[in-house]
């Protein structure tokens, strides 16, 4: 059973498309059509606002908070072609660096595991990815594009967990991290990509979606080989993809609901996958013994019940 913890006025004027809670899960932030991005300390219950962020001139699709060992930041992406990284010194938010290089609308940002470094990866509705690492040598940003990622554009990212693909039987083989990224777009596809060097290539060709592709979400890793992604879709379907190697995937449809389906999103520990759509529903699913997948609760809009029946496919 699943219990609602807290209800927040935002105060933004428009609507929400984001919120994400950091790291130790203590602070929230928002973005919305207002054009802002908001900051709230949620310890112990509570929402204060700690920061009203204003640098786009659209609205805000989705925001990503960094890893804490590089210190408190915050990525955003807009309809103003725009991605903005805030970051917090001596309790201010400020502007750290602007990437303006998307001919459209930049709808996804994600931060890459930390293993990989201070990396974000940025997906816009020009059909490219930009992938912007940080080079402490230089105090700058290095931004490579991956053209043409998506024909009409490109709407969702996210990136593999940092585990090696392989176990390591040799010890005295040093043990390489293989970035990969997947992404989603208005061709119906889902894509993989490896980084090849100095460039990224596509490893991976994903088609069953018949409509375009709204979120997709790579599995956190909990000590398995096996990788597994989710991808939700306008065809109103959810679909889990799963690889031992990821050169081989399997998909299987875990649902198919009323409404288009929005937004897909992992737990922690990659075994509980929560769904949102035009349904106006927040559900969880997760994997029964036998292979299928059970809704285990839902969440009604403006309700503060959730039913408890477990509901298998």
């Amino acid at each position: 059973m699943v219990s609602i913890l807290n209800t927040i006025d935002t105060g933004h004027e428009d609507m929400i498309h984001d919120a994400e809670v950091d790291y130790y899960g203590l602070r929230l932030a928002t973005c919305s059509s207002d054009n802002s991005i908001k900051i709230y300390d949620i310890k112990n219950g509570a929402h204060m606002l700690l920061e009203d962020l204003k640098g786009h001139f659209g609205p805000v699709w989705q925001i990503a908070w960094g890893h804490p060992k590089f210190g408190n930041l915050l990525a955003s992406c807009s309809y103003d072609r725009k991605v903005i990284i805030w970051k917090e010194q001596q309790g201010k938010w400020s502007k750290y660096y602007e990437y303006a290089n998307h001919d459209s609308s930049v709808n996804s940002v994600q931060f890459a595991p930390p293993a990989y470094g201070l990396i974000l990866a940025c997906g816009s509705s020009d059909g490219c990815i930009s992938v912007l690492t940080y080079q402490s040598e230089t105090n700058t940003w290095e931004a490579k594009k991956i053209q043409n990622a998506h024909a009409i554009g490109c709407n969702a990212i996210s990136w593999s967990p940092s585990i090696t693909p392989e176990p390591a039987f040799d010890n005295h083989q040093p043990q390489t991290l293989t970035k990969r990224l997947v992404s989603g777009g208005c061709d119906n596809l889902v894509k993989i990509w490896r980084e090849d060097g100095d460039r990224w290539v596509e490893e991976s060709k994903l088609e069953v979606h018949s409509d375009w592709v709204r979120d997709v979400a790579w599995a956190p890793s909990i000590g398995l080989s096996r990788h597994i992604i989710a991808s939700c879709s306008q065809d109103r379907r959810v679909i889990i993809w799963t690889s031992e190697d990821c050169q081989t995937w399997n998909s299987s449809v875990m649902h198919t609901f009323d409404d288009v389906v929005w937004n897909v999103s992992w737990s922690l520990n990659g075994n509980i996958l929560a769904v949102s759509g035009g349904d106006n529903k927040v559900t969880l699913w997760k994997q029964n013994l036998e292979g299928n997948w059970q809704c285990i609760s839902d969440v009604v809009k403006g309700q503060g019940q959730i039913s408890g029946d477990q509901r298998a496919l």
